[in-house]
């Protein structure tokens, strides 16, 4: 394809991570066209991890995660159009419409509209938070400050979001509970091996985490809440937290000639069509990971990040990256850092090779068909970090555990 040209218009849709960082990464690259950033929040771009770590444990403000400051988005010369949703997306004009009837025609679009948390059908629906956007935040933070020290505060869902949420609400002095609807928490996401080993992690940090939890209704009561489970048994809170999951933002693409897929589908260059790209959280994207290239979607603050880099560099220059894409995400919960590198299958075998259960310091490589898929670490960062060299290019298992670059 040809390299952009400062007569060229980019429309990136999404103000998140991923389209901001694009933005950045055009500007970066040497592209002095115009670009205009639609977003449906009225926030500038912002960091999302934040929200449940730093922010809800109160040692953040919310303006705290601010990405695009006035200055940067002067420096940049991105034109924002913020507080619009996009309703459609004409790809053979390349034109967005907004939902006030606007109409916004680029040379170039660039999906980036990320996902959205995922809402379960409860009575109390709309009283019931979710950890998200800094709305949801400064919403959240208004119900905690009216809540007496040591309220219970019930948590749907032990994933990532939920143990986060758990361990800043047990920090300033509430009394979290994680109800969790599978046998463990994490359990399809890390597999059962390592879903084991962490299983022990909310105890130790005095958090209270029931798992196998059907829940069948959440209903406002006596000023806080009764949530319904399906052997008949009932609970009272005094606020809750929805952590189920997210949704991809595609609807808007519905009448669009896109391929959407669980996510938009995009070649390897993360592209949809000729002068369409799709990064982060919403592209469904064919992976080369070290078993051989798997179409996947993967919502990592990392490869957002990477995928912003790798379609600005394609579009100046209409080349792929030399480095591979190597997914990486953390989280901090119960007082311990969780960290994965690759995009290892829930199904694929667990070696432990460093440290120990006990010490809840260690080291573990997946591996499918004897090839090395990932590695996860708990509390042990400088560890994982040695050991990315054994996802670099390909790495037989048995030859991993001769290398053992994790006790350097």
């Amino acid at each position: 394809m040809s390299p952009l040209r400062s007569t060229d218009h980019v429309v990136v849709v999404g103000a998140g991570l991923a389209g901001w960082r694009f933005s950045e990464a055009l500007r970066q690259q040497g592209f002095d066209g115009l670009i205009t950033l639609i977003g449906d929040e009225h926030h500038p771009p912002y960091d999302r991890p934040p929200l449940s770590k730093n922010v809800l444990l109160g040692k953040w403000d919310v303006g705290h995660t601010l990405l695009a400051t006035d200055e940067l988005v002067a420096s940049n010369e991105v034109k924002l159009r913020l507080g619009r949703s996009a309703t459609a997306l004409d790809v053979e004009t390349t034109t967005v419409t907004l939902d006030n009837g606007d109409i916004v025609r680029g040379t170039y679009v660039v999906v980036a509209t990320g996902t959205r948390a995922r809402r379960l059908s409860f009575s109390a629906e709309s009283a019931i938070h979710t950890i998200r956007t800094r709305d949801d935040l400064e919403r959240l933070s208004e119900t905690l400050a009216g809540l007496a020290p040591h309220s219970v505060i019930a948590i749907i869902g032990g994933g990532f979001i939920g143990a986060e949420a758990a361990t800043a609400l047990h920090t300033r002095g509430f009394e979290p509970l994680v109800l969790e609807v599978a046998e463990r928490p994490l359990l399809g996401v890390l597999g059962a091996d390592v879903s084991a080993w962490l299983e022990s992690l909310a105890k130790d940090a005095g958090v209270e985490l029931r798992s196998s939890q059907h829940i069948v209704d959440v209903s406002a009561r006596d000023g806080g809440f009764v949530i319904s489970f399906a052997n008949g048994e009932e609970l009272f809170a005094a606020a809750v937290i929805e952590g189920a999951g997210a949704v991809v933002n595609t609807e808007w693409l519905a009448s669009s000639t896109l391929s959407i897929d669980n996510g938009v589908v995009v070649s390897r260059d993360l592209m949809a069509a000729d002068r369409v790209g799709a990064i982060g959280d919403v592209a469904h994207f064919q992976w080369e990971g070290p078993t051989g290239v798997e179409p996947v979607r993967i919502e990592h603050w990392q490869v957002a990040v990477d995928h912003a880099a790798h379609l600005a560099h394609y579009l100046m220059t209409g080349a792929s990256p030399a480095a591979p894409l190597i997914p990486y995400f953390w989280s901090d919960q119960y007082g311990k850092k969780i960290q994965v590198l690759g995009h290892p299958r829930p199904s694929d075998e667990v070696t432990m090779v460093h440290g120990s259960i006990n010490d809840a310091k260690w080291v573990a490589l997946y591996s499918r068909g004897g090839a090395v898929t990932g590695i996860v670490a708990l509390s042990q960062p400088r560890a994982l970090m040695l050991s990315k060299v054994l996802l670099d290019t390909p790495t037989n298992l048995d030859h991993a555990l001769t290398l053992a670059p994790w006790a350097n």
